[in-house]
């Protein structure tokens, strides 16, 4: 953070975004209606919501590849729309090269802000270990299981050095014995590198499981419907997730997200 900036400013501020799209013939659809929450320093939020409600169009104004129609994103208190260099992506898939060896694919990102190559590669193979991929440097993608390709991706997504994570259902194709090891993995690294970290997933214990506060997104057009401190001791290992405390917060979640997936499916059946 910029040394002007002043303490107890938010990593990020949503301040009040729309986001409407263009449909032809003169039709426009809302998507994000009025959306406001910051995101402090070192903080992980999770972001749920209904199928469809506008998750991965906010996160895409987070990251810079969309501006909003009205209201500002913020990073360190700095209007930031449309700019891309201050976050790490990691989209759902992988998206690893299967004709590039792992510590290519992990270097990739560095090689596109102008790093150069041997640089680069040898940035990205410094953190093999720490990755749990020490030995694999030199593997291809068919040759790791998910889980290790996951680790790959968002290895390639860090070593760009970039404080904020976005982390966009890095887990939904794992199956759920490796989800849980990776979920507990990234609770790990997340707490050693100190990132700022979004995620938006649809597993309500893995919000719970990982984050600092949970936001709840409403039906289409997205407006926050409800934000919850996760006020639960880190590190947190599985047997937390029994806990009473964790059952509430996931029971009131749960309730909320139910709620509103209802309205959106009330919703798709009044268009037909």
């Amino acid at each position: 953070m910029p040394d002007d900036v002043a303490a107890g400013t938010p990593r990020i501020r949503l301040d009040h975004l729309f986001r409407e799209f263009e449909l032809g013939g003169g039709e426009r659809r809302q998507v994000i209606d009025d959306i406001s929450f910051s995101v402090r320093p070192g903080e992980f939020v999770s972001v749920i919501g209904p199928s469809g409600c506008g998750k991965s169009t906010m996160f895409n104004i987070i990251a810079g590849l969309e501006t909003p129609t009205s209201g500002d994103v913020l990073i360190d208190g700095a209007v930031a729309n449309g700019e891309r260099e201050h976050t790490a992506y990691m989209p759902q898939k992988d998206l690893l090269f299967p004709w590039r060896t792992i510590v290519q694919n992990a270097a990739l990102g560095l090689e596109v802000q102008g790093t150069p190559r041997k640089e680069a590669r040898r940035a990205a193979a410094g953190l093999f270990a720490q990755f749990g991929l020490k030995g694999f440097e030199h593997s291809f993608p068919f040759e790791l299981s998910g889980g290790m390709r996951q680790r790959a991706a968002l290895l390639r997504t860090v070593v760009q050095g970039r404080e904020i994570l976005l982390l966009d259902e890095p887990f939904g194709a794992l199956d759920s014995l490796t989800r849980i090891e990776m979920q507990t993995w990234l609770q790990e690294v997340w707490a050693e590198h100190s990132w700022t970290a979004v995620l938006i997933t649809h597993d309500i214990r893995e919000a719970v499981y990982l984050s600092d506060r949970v936001i709840v997104l409403s039906a289409r057009p997205a407006s926050v419907r409800l934000d919850v401190e996760v006020d639960l001791p880190r590190p947190r290992d599985l047997s937390m997730t029994t806990s009473p405390e964790f059952v509430r917060i996931e029971e009131q979640l749960i309730e909320v997200l139910h709620e509103e997936s209802r309205k959106a499916f009330e919703a798709q059946k009044a268009l037909r």
